[in-house]
């Protein structure tokens, strides 16, 4: 009997607002442990929350890059659980009237186009962070209460590889959007995964186990992929599959039991008395609808359309937003979008990977890039010396003519220089002159490469070619 996986993420994105999500603490990763806390997000008695527009704003911008319908009324609730990550012993949420309803994700899988639906997006805040040691769990209340959205979508996919598409397509709307950095370094982006295995044919779904906490794509593949194969072989064993809680252990490669559910409802949820409903305006909606960035894919189709880009080199500059802007900064001041295209993939993409960067840390500028290939362009210097001034600046800084003058990289066109050149090249390689009088006319790229190893690469390609048919075919 043949198996069939399904599978459902619940995905925690963390929203860029200056402050918590229920009080005004300052967000700030890496501070001092427990130096942003107050009485609000600390849960003292008698301490009030105040929604923070900004998250909601977030939120339902969210939920319309992702064709979710906005609710026009949702509520708070509150979830209670008891766990040293939350002070007050609850966590204020959202459970049967959420912001964003409904929505979806196409994206392409192995070639194949696939759409995956959304039950819902909800806005809540976060838990503090946990730190185990020996013998010990420290607590980080700089992460409790601020603001997190958690995007949930329908038991809708069937592989490792539908769940890793899945969450970079929502990374990259996200990013786009502004909603969120989503560095799962970070902790910004993290998903809890739900993975079921039944009989192929069989309607009724296998009993769920849900895998806690993933922040690493790779660790999600792993995780599921093995908790297919658990599942499938339990199964075949004759026995059966218990629903509860697992985590993963990426060391050993497997999932392992955290705790077991004795029904889906593990936790208790009650109305928050604090806070009121939320009621957002149609006329607000529409504001910040019309605030909405253009995302990947019309900016992709652009670059090919308006710039006359390849589609690769299109999808490759819009994958990260950072990379699409700084792009685009450099074609205020150059009309060559496939120059520009092959700088960033090829120099620049090379080093940031060297140097573990990213590409606002570089020092070359889009500014210092387009007058690079202006200099190209205007024959002033090579493409591979133009490489070499990039490089220069990535690592050094400075301004490309000053350093193409101390390097002594300015491409040679004067005729007398080129002349002696050639006529070396001539006088030493009687054979591919020969080849070439007598019509084998791919002879002349030997001699072309003569010249500019004579030259150091410092000769102008075009001028040196003209020169040399010139001698040739006298």
């Amino acid at each position: 009997m043949k198996y069939e996986a399904t599978i459902g993420l619940e995905t925690h994105v963390m929203q860029k607002t200056n402050t918590k999500m229920f009080c005004s603490c300052k967000c700030e990763y890496g501070a001092e442990p427990n130096i942003h806390v107050c009485p609000v997000c600390l849960g003292y008695p008698g301490a009030l929350p105040v929604m923070n527009e900004k998250a909601i704003e977030l939120c339902c911008k969210a939920g319309m890059l992702l064709g979710c319908e906005i609710n026009p009324y949702s509520k708070w609730d509150r979830k209670n659980y008891f766990y040293p990550d939350m002070a007050k012993n609850y966590q204020i949420t959202q459970a049967d009237e959420p912001l964003c309803l409904g929505g979806q994700v196409t994206v392409e899988v192995e070639g194949e186009m696939k759409t995956f639906t959304l039950e819902r997006i909800h806005q809540e805040e976060n838990a503090a962070k946990n730190t185990h040691i020996a013998g010990a769990s420290l607590v980080d209340y700089n992460r409790a209460g601020t603001a997190l959205m958690e995007i949930v979508s329908n038991p809708c996919m069937s592989s490792a590889a539908d769940a890793l598409a899945y969450m970079a397509a929502v990374k990259q709307i996200m990013q786009y959007g502004g909603i969120s950095n989503c560095d799962q370094e970070k902790g910004q982006m993290r998903s809890d995964v739900n993975v079921s295995v039944r009989p192929v044919g069989q309607k009724e779904l296998g009993s769920k186990v849900e895998i806690k906490n993933m922040n690493s794509f790779a660790f999600i593949k792993e995780a599921i992929e093995y908790e297919i194969d658990r599942q499938t072989a339990l199964i075949e064993s004759g026995g059966s599959v218990v629903q509860e809680t697992r985590g993963y252990d990426p060391d050993r490669g497997e999932t392992f039991t955290q705790r077991t559910k004795e029904n889906a409802h593990d936790y208790r949820y009650f109305p928050e008395p604090d806070l009121m409903p939320v009621k957002v305006a149609a006329e607000q909606l529409e504001q910040w609808r019309s605030e909405l960035p253009e995302m990947p894919a019309p900016r992709r189709d652009r670059y090919v359309a308006e710039l006359g880009l390849p589609e690769y080199d299109a999808g490759v500059l819009t994958a990260d937003k950072a990379t699409a802007d700084w792009f685009e900064r450099a074609m205020l001041h150059t009309k060559n979008a496939k120059a520009v295209s092959n700088f960033i993939m090829g120099e620049m993409m090379r080093l940031l990977s060297e140097q573990d960067m990213i590409i606002s840390e570089s020092k070359v500028t889009p500014e210092k890039l387009a007058e690079i290939i202006a200099l190209i362009d205007a024959k002033t210097i090579s493409t591979g010396a133009g490489k070499q001034v990039f490089e220069a600046i990535f690592n050094e800084g400075g301004e490309p003519k000053a350093i193409i003058e101390a390097k002594g990289l300015a491409q040679v066109s004067d005729d007398s220089a080129l002349d002696g050149w050639a006529d070396e090249a001539i006088a030493n390689n009687p054979k591919p002159v020969e080849e070439y009088k007598a019509g084998n006319a791919a002879s002349i790229n030997f001699l072309m490469g003569q010249v500019m190893k004579a030259s150091r690469g410092k000769a102008n390609p075009g001028a040196v070619m003209q020169m040399l048919k010139q001698k040739l075919d006298a």
